[in-house]
């Protein structure tokens, strides 16, 4: 709904309906897929995560902890042990990956 300006990142952070799924692998035989390339700069990271994390952790505090750990494998941990410790109820899922310097 933040793409199609129809809310704020701040209105989505509490919007009843921000956990809904629209498409998922399983539910059908036919599968959308939305592919999008984008040439990532060297050094960067690319995070792909789960609510149980994005729902705990502000995406500021987020960014600074993938970047200040030594490793994407620490950032990955810090973060779930981040999540956990602020009561972690739902699954918390993270991958970062580091694009070659």
């Amino acid at each position: 709904m933040i793409e199609l300006d129809q809310l704020t990142p701040e209105e989505a952070a509490d919007h009843p309906q921000r956990n809904v799924l629209y498409r998922a692998i399983g539910q059908n035989e036919h599968i959308d897929v939305d592919a999008i390339t984008r040439r990532l700069p060297p050094g960067s990271r690319l995070l792909l995560c789960s609510d149980g994390l994005w729902n705990l952790i502000p995406e500021d505090e987020i960014r600074n902890t993938v970047f200040s750990c030594p490793s994407p494998q620490i950032a990955c941990e810090t973060l779930v042990k981040l999540a956990n410790a602020r009561g972690g109820p739902d699954n918390i899922s993270v991958l970062i990956i580091k694009m070659p310097e």
